[in-house]
């Protein structure tokens, strides 16, 4: 297996075909898509160049599964904020501060899919579905405010959110919300 530094390395050829290094076989977007899933290191190198494309590769995969499968993660208002900061002052900080915040809540998202169990392991699932529905919409809301925060703290000057954009974040929520429901009314016919 060819690895760099423990990663498994990609190939990228002109045709556009990735080639796993690690398998010794070709590979898809989904493919790769999979092996991040599953916590799998790797890198994506142009085959001529030898240059690291891992990035827009990986960024590639989100435009993906962002377009085909109808659910997208990343709601608009902080798709709009996010395109604000290039070539702000801020730049140099979000990435930072977004893999932080990432990691926060991955870390919670384990300590609720505990609680969730407990939750339902007492009792009947469907009169518990109100929790994991509250704990999702709180989680929303202290990250949201969370980065709101630390947007203000390294831009004092930066002005607060429009009401438009808390609209927006509204709306986000109550998508959320929805989902949610639908999602409760799926598990109470179970």
């Amino acid at each position: 297996m060819a690895k760099n530094e423990g990663q498994i390395v990609i190939k990228k050829y002109a045709n556009r075909r990735l080639y796993n290094t690690g398998t010794s076989t070709y590979v898809t977007l989904d493919d790769l898509a999979e092996m991040v899933k599953k916590g799998e290191e790797f890198t994506v190198q142009d085959a001529k160049s030898g240059e690291d494309i891992t990035h827009s590769v990986l960024t590639q995969i989100i435009f993906e599964q962002e377009s085909k499968t109808g659910n997208t993660l990343l709601p608009i208002s902080f798709l709009r904020q996010l395109i604000g900061y290039y070539g702000d002052q801020m730049q140099m900080v979000v990435p930072s501060f977004l893999e932080h915040s990432m990691r926060s809540f991955t870390e919670q998202q384990t300590q609720m899919r505990e609680q969730i169990n407990r939750a339902f392991g007492e009792t009947p699932l469907g009169k518990n579905l109100q929790l994991p529905m509250q704990m999702v919409e709180e989680q929303v809301r202290r990250n949201t405010e969370m980065f709101q925060q630390a947007m203000q703290m390294f831009s004092p000057f930066m002005k607060p959110p429009v009401k438009e954009g808390r609209k927006a974040e509204a709306k986000d929520i109550d998508e959320l919300k929805e989902q949610l429901r639908a999602m409760q009314s799926k598990l109470d016919s179970l």
